[in-house]
């Protein structure tokens, strides 16, 4: 690009072939000068790279000095996003998927926002489309001093932790650790990028829309997988972090939550997670039983009762 991007989207590609035109039409078609576009090939084995490519040299030939395509092995999401990251040259990252769409002058209205505020996160608001309808998704405003009680939010599903509905500098990226699971990796840097930031902005417009009838999605996992990836994500999150002070440590208020949620999954779902990590049941033992988490009071009480016969 002959003038540096405002943002880079970065955009894993995998078995979208069915999706990519439309999502590209959503994005090209705004033609925002400030936009770097990173494409991950993540060994993708249809013809979702070749659409693309059909597709720019039919309609977007202007637009070529913007995209990038990078080809790496399949590897999954986690290790896509992170290839896209290295070549990102933005000030700002925007992590989207391609079986989705965004609203037409959203680019511009986030660009905008980034400009006016110099905010570390420009939040903003996402669409959940079904096959009939369509759920508006609207963020809550939170102000940098409310962070904690936002990360706790997000990994309580009473918050957004989505990547798609926030705008992230990328310096703060150099700071965060990668999960090492796809399912909620979103929330994984979520809870990070906000635990570092010093601001927040918020945008107050539709932006993004999430394809919720997409067979392949990660979100059709089973559901005793998607809990013990979800747990496993965590917990490591948890190791990374656990033996930092409390003042340098962005995740710091998810301590209780992570060692709970993870007790109560894996008893609720046979996970085994006790035997495979051993300090969690004295991790929870330790924790404090809280209001406002996915695992009902009740059950807290139960988990920490089966902590206390177990790994003694």
């Amino acid at each position: 690009m002959e003038k540096p991007a405002v943002i880079s989207m970065i955009i894993p590609v995998y078995g979208v072939e069915r999706y990519i035109s439309e999502f590209a039409d959503s994005v090209f078609g705004q033609s925002c000068p400030d936009v770097q576009y990173v494409f991950v090939n993540d060994g993708t084995r249809d013809r979702s790279i070749e659409v693309l490519n059909e597709l720019v040299d039919s309609k977007y030939p202007h637009l070529r000095e913007q995209i990038l395509i990078v080809h790496k092995e399949n590897a999954g999401l986690p290790a896509a996003r992170k290839t896209g990251l290295e070549h990102a040259t933005g000030d700002y990252v925007y992590h989207v998927d391609p079986d989705d769409w965004l609203s037409p002058g959203s680019l511009e209205a986030i660009v905008a926002k980034c400009r006016e505020t110099d905010a570390d996160i420009v939040c903003f608001n996402y669409v959940k489309e079904y096959s009939n309808r369509s759920s508006v998704k609207k963020e809550r405003e939170y102000s940098i001093e409310q962070k904690n009680e936002y990360i706790r939010n997000m990994y309580n599903h009473r918050a957004f932790g989505t990547l798609c509905n926030k705008c992230v500098k990328r310096s703060l990226y150099e700071h965060v650790h990668h999960p090492l699971y796809s399912y909620a990796e979103d929330c994984f840097l979520s809870v990070q990028l906000v635990g570092y930031a010093q601001s927040i902005a918020y945008l107050d417009m539709d932006v993004y829309h999430y394809r919720k009838n997409n067979p392949s999605s990660i979100t059709r996992q089973g559901r005793k997988r998607r809990k013990n990836e979800y747990a496993m994500n965590f917990l490591n999150l948890y190791e990374l972090y656990k033996d930092q002070a409390p003042e340098t440590n962005p995740v710091a208020v998810l301590s209780d939550d992570i060692l709970m949620q993870a007790g109560w999954y894996s008893i609720a779902y046979g996970l085994g997670l006790f035997d495979k990590y051993p300090y969690l049941a004295a991790g929870i033992r330790k924790a404090r039983i809280k209001t406002g988490s996915d695992v009902w009071v009740p059950f807290q009480v139960f988990v920490k009762c089966c902590a206390f016969f177990l790994n003694r």
